[in-house]
């Protein structure tokens, strides 16, 4: 696709001459004639490069310039005049112009310049893609519309702007690292450095050094200086995860530089002033730690300023579809197959599934599905035999030898459920271990009155 340059001159000689002279380089050229003409067709057209005089009549280069950096700031524009001083070049760079060219220029002078800028503003544009993919990617997509999932958002909303410590708690596989990476990503510090350290997955004779760094000849093998995991997070967020692992004395220097905003690299004499963001989480209960005394209590009060605890998927169902189909366009995308729906029978399998993995197993078995499936409808018999055939391996219910009616059971079941619960749905339908959306479907199907 060709490239679109607007030209703003009010020398109709020297626009004429600069069209002719890129006419070879197949660019599509929109021409204004002063300075209210090219902030209008720069708002309007969206070219991918400006070349604006600093000269113009009804508004002058420079104020164009600043009015079209306020709504584009990814435009690359080239300043050209001539009566261009040191003074004018250094005030239009700091507004943004990338550029600058004083007449009379060399034509081919013109044709490197507009290519170079060109260039940047592709790298621009790509920079830009690969920020928001890596956000993606790091988590900004949380799906839950359940009760408890809004509790926690609404937490995440409020507390992302400020820089208080958070300590976000849950079963493992629950999404602790993506609310870390809604904090980090929503918050003042976004583009700013987020380093993430796993505290389970690095031995303890390394970890203080990942943590803090160490100087050259502190131990065998540390043949240079190293920046600890602090020094690279200062000004953003550092993200602990699994901080139930660390030890004692490891526990002691991290509540010293949460208190303090300092730390001592191992091997090493200076303190170091660090301004960091620290984001905690945790499979454990540390407060059974605390008690036990293997975490420290006054560590586990600098850490717990503001907590979340991540509710597991099983206290969660009613987000089980919206995950379903979310891994579904996810796998279905990747490998290049056609959408696959889940038929509702299978659905109601994998909604009365217990899911002890949380939504890492979920997005598993999403993905074998994907991978395994020959159509584009799952059903019942494709889904793993584990949750086929769970209520089969831990029912405790002895069918009689007379047999019974099945929809009987079901519907004395539920009357019994909205009983003890004075007919709260959520409550009846939590203790038949179903959606409230099946409760009310099976209700309307037995024609059980609602009563509420």
């Amino acid at each position: 696709m060709s490239k679109k340059i607007l030209i703003a001159d009010d020398e109709k000689n020297m626009i004429w001459a600069m069209k002719k002279a890129l006419k070879s380089e197949n660019y599509k050229i929109i021409t204004a004639a002063n300075g209210i003409e090219a902030v209008e067709k720069a708002k309007n057209n969206d070219p991918d490069l400006v070349l604006l005089d600093l000269r113009m009549p009804q508004k002058d280069g420079i104020e164009a310039l600043r009015e079209i950096k306020e709504f584009n700031e990814n435009i690359p524009v080239i300043m050209i005049t001539a009566h261009g001083t040191m003074e004018s070049a250094i005030e239009a760079m700091k507004i943004g112009a990338i550029d600058y060219l004083p007449k009379p220029f060399d034509i081919e002078e013109l044709k490197i310049q507009i290519r170079k800028a060109l260039d940047v503003g592709d790298m621009k544009e790509q920079i830009n893609f690969l920020k928001e993919e890596l956000k993606n990617k790091a988590g900004k997509v949380i799906i839950g519309n359940s009760p408890r999932m809004k509790e926690v958002l609404e937490i995440v909303n409020r507390v992302a702007k400020s820089i208080a410590t958070v300590l976000i708690t849950g079963e493992s596989g629950t999404g602790k690292e993506l609310i870390a990476n809604a904090i980090h990503y929503n918050s003042d510090r976004e583009n700013k450095p987020y380093i993430k350290v796993n505290c389970g997955a690095i031995p303890e004779s390394l970890l203080e050094s990942e943590l803090f760094g160490h100087e050259k000849g502190a131990f065998t093998g540390a043949v240079s200086r190293k920046l600890g995991r602090f020094e690279r997070a200062d000004g953003g967020t550092l993200f602990l995860d699994e901080v139930g692992e660390l030890s004692l004395a490891t526990q002691v220097k991290l509540l010293r530089a949460l208190q303090e905003k300092e730390i001592e690299r191992v091997g090493g004499i200076e303190v170091i002033k660090v301004d960091v963001r620290v984001i905690a989480a945790t499979n454990r209960d540390l407060k059974k730690m605390v008690k036990e005394g293997t975490f420290r209590e006054d560590l586990y009060y600098r850490l717990n300023v503001i907590p979340i605890e991540l509710p597991a998927l099983r206290e969660r169902k009613e987000d089980i579809p919206a995950l379903i189909e979310y891994f579904m366009k996810k796998y279905c995308r990747e490998m290049g197959r056609e959408q696959i729906r889940i038929s509702e029978d299978a659905l109601e399998s994998l909604l009365q599934y217990s899911w002890k993995g949380n939504i890492r197993e979920l997005e598993n078995v999403v993905e074998r599905l994907v991978i395994l499936s020959q159509g584009n409808v799952i059903y019942r018999d494709d889904l793993p035999k584990e949750i086929r055939f769970q209520k089969e391996e831990t029912a405790t219910f002895i069918l009689p030898e007379e047999g019974l009616n099945l929809e009987e059971v079901e519907k004395n079941l539920i009357e019994q459920a909205l009983k003890k619960t004075n007919y709260n749905q959520t409550k009846a339908a939590k203790l038949l271990g179903i959606t409230r959306h099946t409760l009310l479907y099976r209700m309307d199907k037995y024609n059980i009155k609602r009563n509420y």
